[in-house]
């Protein structure tokens, strides 16, 4: 059973009061760099602002008691905004939630299946396309805020976003792209001169003031969302009537597999950063149990997040107990500060959607690959990342795997010959 023990339980057996301070403090960290990609997350999904918030208190909190990882912080994450965005786009909010219970469904049985060590089979050289291909489809996703342009439609894939920035660049708003480049270099030098100040914060509070002091003609939370709630996250079921169950199997299938490889390789990462070692069975049952508790209450799918899980571990974050700290803050953020958070402007969310999109793309491995690894890696790679740009990540990484191992055999049988 002790594959199937929350690290949490772990790690009270020998917890002390110096490791609750580092934690109290790392998890308000956290809480702090959550709070403003949360909000940019859900926008980027096609949801409203507080639906980031609801999914990272609630499956936040949940995958860090119940998770097999002491670090992992979870929340909504960049990989599922366009697949978030295509599901609500065609079968709506209730279609999503009944999706993503089925994948929390999927997870905990892969999990109690033992399918956690699966993740070692994948290639570096998939998890490094459709990565990347996830980088440019949001990157290009928040073009429109970032220049202030006017659409003429609503397109969901991104070869369809990019006819649309291309037929419409005529109407940029010279006003929003000043916010957004301004706010692209506090995003930019903050982390510079002030590594352990928030950067995406700061570039929020101040413009969010410049936007109001100054009346600028830009876009913000509040003139796009005018009837945001500012309510705590509410216990509801899905309405499953005239549903097309089936329909949403593809769906929650790709919610799963995300999940499970995108919260298995922020283990991974994480386990190198403290010496220490991920029970990655418990893990997936804590994400499927975390993404059914966020759709509950209101929440989209969510995974461990690479970059906020690394923030922990450098704040001295060791046990989940800094995850849940990270999640009730923000409780306290959306019961208090939520109505402010309809000041900021939308050039400053496409921004830092724009250095979240960097920070994932890995370019240097990418290039890294290229140059020094064999022809058939560099295929992998190349068309993992171009199905995910021009299709979706399950078409990517299925299409990637077949290829790769197809090789793998035609080689092993060329050289028994």
């Amino acid at each position: 059973m002790k594959n199937f023990t929350p690290s949490f339980i772990e790690c009270m057996k020998d917890y002390s009061k110096p490791q609750l301070v580092k934690d109290i403090i790392a998890g308000i960290i956290v809480a702090i760099i959550a709070l403003p990609l949360s909000i940019a997350l859900a926008i980027a999904s096609g949801v409203g602002p507080e639906v980031g918030l609801y999914t990272a208190i609630v499956a936040g909190f949940l995958i860090s008691l119940l998770g097999g990882s002491r670090v992992q912080i979870a929340g909504p994450t960049a990989a599922f905004a366009g697949i978030v965005a295509g599901i609500v786009m065609e079968k709506g909010m209730n279609g999503l939630v009944i999706a993503t219970l089925m994948a929390g469904a999927i997870l905990v049985l892969m999990g109690i299946l033992r399918l956690g060590g699966l993740i070692r089979f994948i290639p570096r050289s998939i998890t490094v396309g459709f990565t990347g291909g996830i980088a440019v489809t949001i990157l290009i996703g928040q073009i429109k805020d970032f220049l202030g342009l006017t659409f003429k439609h609503s397109p969901v894939e991104t070869v369809e976003k990019v006819e649309e920035i291309a037929s419409t660049i005529g109407t940029a708003n010279l006003s929003a792209l000043a916010v957004g480049v301004l706010s692209l270099v506090i995003l930019i030098l903050v982390p510079k001169i002030m590594p352990r100040v928030p950067a995406s914060l700061i570039a929020v509070i101040i413009m969010a003031l410049a936007v109001k002091l100054l009346s600028l003609d830009v876009n913000t939370i509040g003139s796009l969302y005018p009837d945001m709630p500012t309510t705590l996250p509410k216990f509801a079921l899905p309405s499953f009537k005239g549903v097309d169950i089936v329909g949403l199997i593809p769906d929650a299938v790709t919610i799963a597999v995300l999940a499970g490889v995108e919260s298995l390789l922020s283990c991974v990462v994480a386990d190198k950063m403290i010496g220490a070692k991920h029970s990655p069975n418990m893990e997936l049952v804590a994400q499927g149990v975390g993404n059914v508790g966020s759709a509950l209450f209101g929440g989209i799918p969510a995974t461990g997040a690479i970059a906020r899980t690394a923030a922990n571990i450098k704040n001295g974050g060791r046990t989940p107990v800094a995850g849940m700290i990270h999640a009730v803050m923000l409780f306290g953020v959306l019961a208090v500060f939520m109505p402010y958070a309809k000041l900021i402007p939308m050039p400053t969310i496409a921004a830092i959607l724009f250095v979240v999109a960097y920070n994932m793309s890995e370019w240097r491995e990418f290039v890294k690959i290229i140059k020094e690894r064999c022809a058939i890696d560099i295929l992998v790679l190349v068309l993992t990342f171009a199905l995910t740009v021009i299709f979706d990540l399950v078409v990517a990484i299925a299409v990637g795997i077949v290829v790769h191992y197809a090789f793998v055999m035609i080689k092993k049988l060329v050289k028994r010959k």
